[in-house]
């Protein structure tokens, strides 16, 4: 189907499932381009009807064929299936329509030089630090990413410069385009910060994911800078598929470029920069931990491979302030801490447990995991999940999220009470929170001061972090 591709003479785009975080920032993009913008979605709630009220973008609650009026295309978010009554309408009118991938590509990626940040871990957080980074050097970047970057005031940014700044996702497209997101998005650069099994509702197996990452590589233009993070081996096979030679970096002795020295004052993260025996300087970091060295090491490396000297790197990721929901810190509460952050799988849970090991030696740490991702809501991490959870002093975990999209069979289903048994015979303080409120309460209960609480999920935990800020405050008081 021809599609009006010339952005300057598009005058009205509808978004089915305006909603997610990604098509929240494509719906203001187009808005500040000067498209009028229309959107529709269901059980819209913070904080993306917040970010959509602030963009003057008007949301239809539901999906109805009267929302559709008389767009030049409709862009259809994955969340919606074929038998959707929207996406009816727009098949039987014969309206132009695509993916959000497709539509970020044609409208905002062309003629650009777009620097894609890809990978089963660290890819909202690095694709905001580079992004950063290059904003703080005066590049002017355009950047969309998957969470809300504290520096940018949102996901989105529209920039003059010639790099586009973009989180590549391995998710599908949409039910017609069922390829990875990332395959629309025209790499002349690749971050790969981590591969790894994810997404058990798409993929099917490791090898699945791996073979996606590769078509993204092939992708890549002759010379092109690929930076892979070499301690996470999968990455590295990956990456032998591309078209360049990979430039590697890591805490490991086989990268490239090696995080030195990591040492945390309980502010800051400090390591050294080293390559090839010599040490380039020193980067420092609000962020915690090896985790977020390690993301702030592979910016740094495609940083100087687009010109930029140590000293504009070093400025730029100190003064980064970081994404919402990433080691996100709430507040101090007569002091208890607490910390919000998206972690899901057992790989990004281990890692920011051991970041807040670092970052509060000292002091009881608590866990509060949801299993609301797909992949997290099926057995296939059981046992990951002891691994990654037992770092904590306190394990609370919440029961599996019920999502009607995904139903998940009762033998394939996350058991929460395996996981709290098998914490407690590793010698965890473990159980299972059946509500929201019934976490709550617990942690009103016995958490005292000097307590590090962190809340884990990818979504928004039965709304556990205004419900915790309300009993911290009321009980500790703020400070």
């Amino acid at each position: 189907m021809e599609l009006p591709a010339d952005l300057p003479r598009l005058r009205k785009v509808h978004l089915i499932a305006i909603a997610g975080v990604g098509m929240a920032g494509l719906a203001g993009m187009f808005k500040q381009r000067g498209v009028t913008v229309t959107g529709s979605d269901e059980h819209v709630y913070p904080p993306m009807s917040d970010v959509l009220a602030r963009l003057g973008i008007p949301v239809a609650e539901g999906f109805r064929p009267e929302n559709v009026l008389d767009p030049d295309v409709v862009v259809i978010g994955n969340k919606v299936s074929r038998d959707n009554a929207e996406v009816q309408a727009v098949l039987s009118r014969g309206l132009p329509y695509l993916s959000f991938p497709a539509a970020l590509s044609d409208y905002f990626l062309a003629g650009r030089r777009s620097l894609v940040v890809a990978g089963t871990h660290g890819k909202t957080t690095s694709t905001a630090m580079l992004a950063w980074v290059l904003e703080h050097a005066g590049r002017d970047p355009s950047v969309m990413l998957g969470g809300e970057s504290l520096d940018f005031g949102g996901t989105f940014k529209l920039g003059d410069g010639e790099c586009f700044v973009v989180e590549g996702d391995e998710y599908d497209s949409a039910f017609f385009d069922k390829g990875p997101k990332f395959l629309h998005y025209r790499p002349s650069a690749v971050i790969l910060t981590a591969v790894e099994f994810d997404h058990a509702d798409i993929y099917a197996d490791l090898a699945a994911v791996k073979e996606a990452f590769r078509r993204l590589l092939r992708l890549l233009p002759p010379g092109a800078p690929l930076i892979v993070a070499s301690d996470f081996p999968h990455a590295v096979e990956v990456a032998q598929a591309a078209p360049v030679t990979a430039t590697t970096f890591g805490a490991g002795q086989g990268a490239t470029w090696r995080i030195g020295a990591v040492r945390d004052d309980g502010q800051t993260t400090r390591f050294d920069v080293r390559s090839d025996g010599r040490t380039e300087g020193t980067i420092a970091l609000r962020q915690p931990g090896v985790i977020n060295a390690r993301n702030a090491l592979g910016v740094y490396v495609l940083a100087r491979e687009l010109g930029l000297t140590h000293e504009e790197i070093a400025s730029g990721l100190a003064s980064f302030s970081g994404v919402r929901r990433r080691q996100e810190l709430v507040g101090a509460f007569g002091g208890v801490v607490l910390i919000d952050d998206f972690a899901h799988h057992p790989t990004a849970v281990a890692g920011t447990l051991a970041a807040l090991r670092e970052r509060y030696p000292a002091r009881r740490l608590w866990a509060l995991f949801e299993p609301r991702s797909n992949t997290s809501r099926r057995k296939v991490f059981q046992h990951d999940y002891v691994t990654a959870l037992a770092a904590a002093d306190r394990v609370v975990v919440a029961a599996v999220f019920k999502k009607e999209t995904d139903p998940v069979a009762g033998e394939s289903l996350f058991s929460t009470a395996q996981l709290v048994t098998d914490l407690r015979a590793e010698g965890a303080m473990a159980t299972a929170g059946e509500s929201t409120a019934a976490i709550a309460g617990e942690v009103s209960a016995q958490a005292a001061p000097g307590d590090v609480i962190v809340m884990m999920s990818n979504g928004d935990f039965g709304g556990l972090r205004a419900r915790l800020v309300g009993i911290l405050s009321e009980r500790f008081g703020t400070g």
